[in-house]
């Protein structure tokens, strides 16, 4: 399987998605819809939510499909 990896950013954090270690626990949709939602392209909209709370949701995550950093980090280095 090809190794795929989407990012997608509200400027503060990047969201990171690894499908290939997504067990499809529905954890990130049911936990916090108006940023992840299956149904919609993207699937990830991180103006959905505050970047604490998008923080909070992906460390809900089992399988470690959802990471992200901080960009400010980034930048800092």
């Amino acid at each position: 399987m090809k190794d795929i990896t989407t990012r997608y950013t509200n400027g503060e954090i990047t969201v990171v998605w690894k499908p290939a270690l997504c067990t499809h626990s529905r954890r990130c949709f049911t936990g916090l819809p108006d940023v992840f939602d299956p149904r919609k392209r993207p699937w990830v909209t991180v103006a959905g939510a505050t970047t604490e709370r998008i923080v909070e949701q992906i460390h809900q995550c089992p399988s470690g499909a959802l990471s992200y950093f901080r960009n400010d980090a980034v930048t800092a280095e």
